[in-house]
C-alpha cells in the first residue's frame, strides 16, 4: 500500500468513524456478551442454555468477525498515512482476535456446535461457562486495541 493510497483513504472522518468507532462497536459488543448475555444464558435449564447459546453465537459470528476485519484494515491504513506505531499495534492487537478464536475458542465452539440439542448436559454447561471466560479474551484484545486507536488519535 503506497503512502499516497493510504493518506487519500485516511482523509475526512474515516479515522474517527472507521476504526476507533468500529473497534469500539466490536469492544463494546464483547463486553455486553460477558457481563450481560453469558450470565443470563447460564440461568436456563441445558437444553435451553445450548439452544440459546447456538442462536446467540450463530448471529454473533459474523457481526464481530466483520468488526474485526474493518477495524484491523483501517487501523493499518492509518499507520501507512501516519507511520504512527500505535495505530499499527492497534491494528494488530484487534486482529488478534482470529488467531486467539481459532486456536483458543474454536475447539469448544465446534464441541457446543456438534451437541445434539436433546443432549445437553452438566459437561454441557462447563463448556459454555468455559466459553465465557475464553470470550472475555476477545473482550480484552478489543479493550486494548480501542485505547490504542484513541490513543494515535491524540
Amino acid at each position: 500500500m503506497t503512502r499516497h493510497f493510504a493518506k487519500g483513504l485516511w482523509s475526512g472522518n474515516v479515522r474517527r468513524t472507521s476504526c476507533a468507532h468500529d473497534t469500539a462497536i466490536f469492544t463494546g459488543a464483547a463486553i455486553y456478551i460477558n457481563i450481560a448475555e453469558q450470565p443470563a444464558r447460564l440461568q436456563l435449564d441445558d437444553s435451553s442454555l445450548l439452544a440459546e447459546w447456538k442462536l446467540a453465537y450463530r448471529r454473533g459470528y459474523m457481526m464481530q468477525a466483520s468488526l474485526t476485519i474493518v477495524g484491523g484494515f483501517f487501523g493499518a491504513v492509518a499507520f501507512f498515512a501516519t507511520f504512527e506505531w500505535r495505530w499499527l499495534l492497534g491494528a494488530a492487537v484487534l486482529l488478534a482476535n482470529w488467531p486467539y478464536t481459532i486456536f483458543a475458542i474454536t475447539p469448544t465452539n465446534q464441541r457446543l456446535m456438534n451437541t445434539p440439542a436433546g443432549a445437553a448436559t452438566a459437561e454441557t454447561r462447563r463448556m459454555i461457562g468455559r466459553w465465557g471466560i475464553l470470550h472475555a479474551g476477545r473482550s480484552v484484545l478489543g479493550l486494548i486495541a480501542t485505547l490504542l486507536f484513541l490513543w494515535a488519535e491524540r
